[in-house]
């Protein structure tokens, strides 16, 4: 599998966003206001050829904060290390550290990235110079 990862996508458009969404969490969803939050996130996309096999999404306000909205990978392409090197992506894209809830079940996954458990989340922060 050759994979190819995109940080900041901007070309990433909501019809192929949510079709990879479709595969991890069904449901009905509006390709315009999908599209608005796109514009809105730094995206960081996992390609296998022309097919979005993976998609994290970091909402910040560039200073203090930085969270994921949601990381999704293709079922298909689950256990062979695109979820972990969208996540290393993510560390390296964020300009304050990140903060983000796990699903029940996914926590393992985070912590043997380093992140550490917080009170209702996962946190890891980078250290701003003064």
């Amino acid at each position: 599998m050759a994979v190819v990862f995109k940080t900041n996508d901007k070309g990433l458009d909501s019809g192929t966003f949510l079709a990879l969404v479709q595969k991890v969490w069904p449901g009905e969803y509006d390709p315009e206001r999908a599209a608005r939050a796109l514009r809105k996130t730094i995206n960081i996309t996992a390609w296998n050829g022309e097919h979005l096999i993976g998609c994290v999404r970091i909402l910040s306000d560039g200073y203090f904060f930085g969270t994921i909205p949601e990381i999704l990978v293709d079922p298909e392409f689950r256990k062979q290390g695109v979820g972990r090197r969208l996540m290393e992506l993510a560390w390296d894209a964020s300009p304050t550290g990140l903060f983000f809830g796990g699903q029940p079940g996914n926590e393992r996954f985070f912590e043997r990235l380093g992140y550490e458990r917080g009170m209702q989340s996962y946190q890891r922060r980078k250290l701003r110079s003064q």
